[in-house]
This record gives structure tokens, C-alpha cells and sequence, in this order.
């Protein structure tokens, strides 16, 4: 059963929340003032904590600290923009104007403990609060998720050992792995990043070790492959669940000896590169299918760095989007811009499946499109509404929607974005190659991959940039 307090001064309201709680089977508990809720109560062992703004003594905008990651939800009898704004913007999950409807009240409960997940403390609840916010590398975030990532970055950073960081797509796995890097003793030396997914598959042996003059068709001259080119110091390999087996093969060589063979060379090359792999995908799973070789696995999973998805990660989707809001505005020249209430709310609520990739992007077309200083939360793409429709319905995350541009003659329409990314992608994919695509909707090669990823939308063998592949692959051959 869930806990929760109910900090209130007001006795007939404290009273009649409780009573709501109970009967939708909460567990709650009482107190008057922030002195008396921190003096009876250990705050961290609650799920949640609904507290009036204005209370005798210190205002409830304080639990906010004292109450480490559990998410704390303001009442208020002044429902004023700016007593709201000032609430969320100090680490408030929401608010609620007084008199509240009953209905309104329970599903903001509901929605809050299902999103943020409060964790149990252990040992002193304070230390999250003593962490800095931002760690080398620029990473921000200070739930408990991300401290315990810093701490094992701060262990792990130093050592030669093989990493391999875990996340969804968008959560800053190259980040990650620059901090690594830039906390080891390699600092001076190379990092060097491949994107194994954004390889054509017929290159990704050539781009990694390299190949000698003559080795095949077009080699003119002999190359340096990234591995080597990044001796003494990093390689970073992202997303390797998508590596071919047989340049998996090769790799595994790599590690194993710690040497490379060029493609047409006989000789081997001894190189001295610590690894570091990142992937979205379960490669245990895909090692059990056939469709990893187990022994790299093995290999590469030695030290594992596990990123938390934006959704996770409560008070820090406000702290960064506000960070993100003073970078995009300086780097546009934009002037000084601030979130609306609207904003905020839609921020904090929506469920971020791009993660912190969606929201920089959502925030930097915000600044793009806003014409006064306040963002609001229809310049972010984020449909307030349909959230709270979904929410009542239970269907899940809500889709952002936005006007989208012509393309290709195409006749507008209101669609989600991946909507019309699906409609895209299978109407032109047939006469498009890969590169293409990705410029017409206006994203990498990379993030056309990964979209294909999410919504299950493989590449067809036969398309414009496969078969372009295949005339390559023939040309080596020969």
C-alpha cells in the first residue's frame, strides 16, 4: 500500500484528504506544519508528499529539499502563475488550486506515484542533496539513479576495463562515455566515436581497421582504420549490437590480443585502446538468439553503466529543460526566455519517449518559434490535453503533435510526428536511399535508424541505397 502525508494546516481539509485517500486505498499520514512533518515523520519513506504552500512557518515549497527524490505535490489557495511557476521551478512534481474536485485530486495522486517512483532511502537522506548537479562532462541530474551513475563513472573512469553503457535512445550514452573517458587516465590521448549502425554494412570492417593499397577495388591508397587511429587512447563503439558478425569476429580478436590486421595486409599491428561500447538493445538476449556472438558479449561486459530514461528520472526533466532553454536562447541569440505554467506542467507530465534528445529538440524549436519571452507549451509540440485525456483513459503516453512542413508536394496535415514519420518513410523508401530520407526529414542517418528501430520499420533489401551497397560490395570482391 502506498504512503502518504498530508502536511496541512487546516484541520477540516487535512482531515477530508485523508479520508478521500483512504478510501482509494492509500495509506496517509498527518501534520501541521514542515516542522512538525520532519520532526514525526521520516520524509523519505513516503511515496509521496501533498503539502499547502502557505503553512505556518516555513512554506511547504521546503519539503521539496528535505524530502530528497520523493515527489512532493503543492496545494494552493492563491492559485496565482506565479506561486505555481515558483513551485515547480524549486522541484514541485505539480499543483493543485484549493478547493480542489475530489476526481482531479486522486488522479493527480495516481499519475504521480505511477510516474515517479520514490525510493526508499538508505543511509543518510540528505547525501543526494549534497551531490552536485552538474558532473564533469556536463551531465546533469541529481535523482538517485543518476548519483548512483556518477559514482560508479568516478570508479569505473579510471581503470583500463571494457564499459559497456546501457539506455534507451536519447539518453546520453556518448555523453556517458566522453565523462569516461574524460575522467581517465587517457584524458590526453584520442577518443574516438563510431556509430556501428551508421556504417553501411559492406564499409564497417575497412572504417575499423583499415586496409592496405590494392586490397580491393578503389583502395588507392593504404588507411588507417579507427581502431588504430585511436591508440593510446578511447574507442567508442555505439550502439554494437548492430555490428555485422563478421566484423564482430574481428573484434573480438581485438580485445582477445590486443592487436588489428589491416584488410590485404599479412602483418598485425599491437595497439593499446581502451574500449568502451554503448547499446539500446538487450544483447544477452540477441546472444542467446544467434544474432550476437556470445563470446564478445562476454568480453565487452565487464563494467556496466546503466542510464535511467528521461520519464525516471522526476525533478531533473525540469532542471534540464531549463538548462537546455539558457543554451538554446544564448546559441540563438534569442534573448532571455522563461516557461510558462502550461509549459512546465507539459514538461513534467508528458512521458519523453525520445528522452533528453527529444526534449533538447522540443526546447530549441520552442525558442525558434516563440515570439515573446515566455515559452509556452504549444511552441514545445507537447498537446496538454490530449495527456490529460490519455491519462482519465489509461492509454499511456501522449503523442506530440505539430503542423508539419510540405515535402514532396505532399498535402499538410495535423499528424504526430511519428505519424508522419511512418508515412514518410514507406512511401519514399522505394525510391530513396537511406541518406536521402534522413535530409528530407531533416534528422542523421543515425536517427533515421533508430526511428525505424522504435517502430519497427525495416529496410527493404531492395532499395536504392542497399543496391548501391551491394555494387560496392562486388566492386571489393572482384
Amino acid at each position: 500500500m502506498k504512503h502518504i502525508l498530508v502536511v496541512e494546516d487546516e484541520s477540516v481539509i487535512r482531515t477530508a484528504l485523508r479520508r478521500l485517500l483512504e478510501r482509494n486505498e492509500y495509506q496517509v499520514s498527518e501534520a501541521a506544519s514542515v516542522a512538525e512533518a520532519d520532526s514525526r515523520h521520516t520524509l523519505v519513506n513516503f511515496d509521496l508528499i501533498i503539502s499547502d504552500l502557505r503553512l505556518p512557518g516555513a512554506p511547504g515549497t521546503d519539503l521539496i529539499q528535505m524530502a530528497a527524490d520523493v515527489p512532493v505535490l503543492i496545494m494552493t489557495s492563491y492559485a496565482s502563475l506565479r506561486s505555481a511557476v515558483d513551485s515547480m521551478r524549486m522541484g514541485a512534481v505539480d499543483y493543485i488550486a484549493k478547493p480542489f474536485d475530489h476526481s482531479d485530486m486522486v488522479n493527480a495522486v495516481q499519475r504521480i506515484i505511477f510516474d515517479h517512483p520514490a525510493p526508499r532511502a538508505e543511509g543518510d537522506s540528505n547525501q543526494a542533496n549534497a551531490t552536485a548537479n552538474t558532473q564533469p562532462g556536463g551531465i546533469l541530474g541529481n535523482c538517485s539513479a543518476m548519483l548512483t551513475l556518477f559514482d560508479h563513472v568516478k570508479k569505473v573512469a579510471p581503470t583500463d576495463s571494457t564499459v559497456l553503457v546501457l539506455g534507451e535512445t536519447g539518453t546520453g550514452k556518448e555523453l556517458v562515455a566522453k565523462t569516461v573517458h574524460q575522467q581517465s587516465l587517457r584524458r590526453d590521448k584520442s577518443l574516438i566515436s563510431v556509430n556501428c549502425a551508421a556504417i553501411p554494412e559492406t564499409l564497417i570492417e575497412s572504417e575499423l581497421f583499415g586496409y592496405e593499397k590494392g586490397a580491393f577495388t578503389g583502395a588507392n591508397a593504404s588507411r588507417m582504420g579507427l581502431i588504430e587511429a585511436a591508440d593510446g587512447g578511447t574507442l567508442f563503439l555505439d550502439e554494437i549490437g548492430e555490428l555485422p558478425m563478421e566484423a564482430q569476429a574481428r573484434l573480438l580478436r581485438f580485445i582477445q590480443e590486443g592487436e588489428i590486421r589491416r584488410i590485404g595486409s599479412v602483418h598485425s599491428r599491437k595497439v593499446n585502446v581502451r574500449l568502451i561500447c554503448a547499446t539500446h538493445r538487450n544483447l544477452q538476449s540477441l546472444a542467446s538468439k544467434g544474432q550476437f556472438r556470445q563470446d564478445l558479449f562476454y568480453r565487452i561486459n565487464v563494467l556496466r553503466l546503466s542510464l535511467p530514461p528521461l520519464r525516471e528520472r522526476g525533478k531533473d526533466i525540469l532542471q534540464l529543460a531549463e538548462s537546455l532553454l539558457v543554451q538554446h536562447a544564448e546559441r540563438l541569440e534569442a534573448g532571455t526566455k522563461h516557461l510558462s505554467p502550461r509549459a512546465i506542467q507539459a514538461i513534467t507530465t508528458y512521458q519523453w519517449p525520445g528522452n533528453v534528445r527529444e526534449l533538447q529538440h522540443a526546447i530549441e524549436r520552442a525558442v525558434i518559434l516563440s515570439d515573446s519571452d515566455e515559452i509556452d507549451n504549444s511552441a514545445l509540440g507537447i498537446d496538454l490535453e490530449l495527456i490529460n485525456v490519455n491519462r482519465i483513459r489509461g492509454d499511456g503516453p501522449a503523442s506530440v503533435t505539430v503542423q508539419l512542413p510540405h515535402i514532396n508536394n505532399d498535402p499538410p496535415e495535423d499528424l504526430s510526428l511519428e505519424d508522419y514519420f511512418q508515412r514518410f518513410v514507406l512511401e519514399h523508401q522505394d525510391s530513396m536511399s537511406e541518406t536521402e530520407l534522413a535530409k528530407k526529414l531533416g534528422v542523421s542517418r543515425k536517427c533515421l535508424w533508430e526511428r525505424r528501430q522504435r517502430f519497427s520499420i525495416p529496410r527493404k533489401k531492395n532499395s536504392p541505397g542497399s543496391r548501391r551497397q551491394k555494387r560496392a560490395a562486388a566492386g571489393k570482391s572482384a
